[in-house]
């Protein structure tokens, strides 16, 4: 599991939390339930509108996936299991990886190689692979895109709540003494508009985006193993072809460690 969502989601709520008792005001003055219902509610249902059916079903998970996403394994990781099995295959033979392949636990590499061991062409297995790794792409990028929306929804549904306070505000204008509260109240939507959009929607949609890149990422180099693999390349060479797709700064933290 990442945290890093989860930590930067509660680092800026605590901010502005600091923020408000600096400034004397306190916390509660924004737990209105009225604009928290019409923002978070208004800006759901906004975004399904804008969605498939088939979309909405997968909602539970596409929350899951920005806020508890999986840990992606380092890449050094990803280089030492295909070195380690060019190894196997250049000594034994490509068959000998067949008991090796259970024990795996990334079902896209066991796939892979399973695929490879059973003779798959090796323009076939790409192509089979790298239409996987397009469809993953697709799939995490309308999830990223839902959240993006609702982060381009909420200001403006929060702008909403605001003039429907406004318009309480003016109905009573006959009463000097509650106006204040009252302003204060409509604005309340506003603040949580922007508020929800920038902490909570923006950057889930970018969490997501980000973990499909980096997972992308290693699913394009296990495909440049496997077939290395396939083809009987020696391990040398298919440590240093590997090495030299992954970011020079991630090839200075593996030549630290």
């Amino acid at each position: 599991m990442d945290p890093a969502s989860l930590i930067g989601i509660v680092l800026a709520l605590v901010a502005l939390l600091a923020t408000m008792i600096m400034e004397g005001s306190s916390p509660m003055a924004i737990i209105l339930l009225p604009p928290l219902i019409l923002v978070f509610g208004g800006t759901f249902g906004a975004a399904i509108a804008g969605s498939a059916m088939a979309d909405v079903k997968k909602i539970g998970g596409w929350f899951k996936q920005a806020l508890l996403p999986p840990q992606v394994p380092p890449i050094s990781d990803r280089i030492q299991t295909l070195v380690s099995l060019a190894e196997k295959a250049r000594k034994e033979g490509l068959l000998a990886l067949e008991a090796q392949v259970k024990e795996i636990d990334d079902p896209f590499l066991k796939r892979g190689l399973q695929m490879g061991i059973d003779g798959t062409d090796p323009e076939e297995l790409r192509s089979v692979l790298e239409g996987e790794i397009s469809a993953k792409k697709a799939e995490d990028k309308v999830a990223a895109k839902f959240f993006t929306a609702m982060g381009g929804y909420a200001p403006t549904v929060g702008i909403i709540g605001t003039v429907v306070g406004l318009i309480h505000v003016l109905e009573n204008l006959s009463d000097p003494g509650s106006l204040g509260p009252l302003i204060a109240g409509a604005f309340v939507a506003t603040l949580w508009g922007v508020l929800s959009a920038n902490i909570f929607w923006l950057p889930m949609g970018a969490k997501i985006t980000r973990i499909s890149e980096l997972q992308a990422a290693q699913m394009e180099l296990l495909v440049e193993g496997i077939t290395e693999i396939q083809a009987g390349t020696s391990p040398r060479a298919v440590r240093l072809k590997l090495t030299s797709l992954v970011p020079p700064s991630e090839v200075k933290q593996q030549e630290a460690a």
